[in-house]
């Protein structure tokens, strides 16, 4: 079955960084495109970065853009978020989505608390 696990979440000062992966198995990996989504506490699930199935294409929601960057390693069934200048505003869960159209998955999530 298809199993998404995110890692690399934590606790981080204002301004500092972090680098979240997502290891995907149980699909063709390169067949999909992924996306990093995040849900603060009482606010709905909003999508954060989108990559193309072989990396050529990028898309980053306006609050993150400039400060994150998405990346994949084909060959590792991975994908990335390189998350730097971080805001109080960025503290959330993050989730790892694959799909291909309108079908998808979803991983558990990993937490991101960025607090002084």
């Amino acid at each position: 079955q298809v199993q998404i696990v995110e890692s690399g979440g934590g606790l981080v000062q204002p301004g500092g960084s972090l680098r979240l992966s997502c290891v995907v198995s149980g699909l063709i990996f390169n067949k999909y495109a992924m996306r990093w989504y995040r849900q603060a506490p009482g606010k709905e699930r909003e999508m954060v970065a989108e990559i193309t199935s072989v990396g050529d294409g990028k898309t980053y929601d306006g609050s993150v853009k400039g400060r994150f960057t998405i990346s994949r390693d084909n060959a590792k069934n991975s994908v990335f978020l390189q998350m730097t200048s971080l805001k109080p505003e960025d503290t959330a869960m993050y989730f790892c989505y694959a799909f291909i159209g309108l079908n998808g998955y979803w991983g558990h999530g990993t937490q991101v608390t960025v607090s002084s």
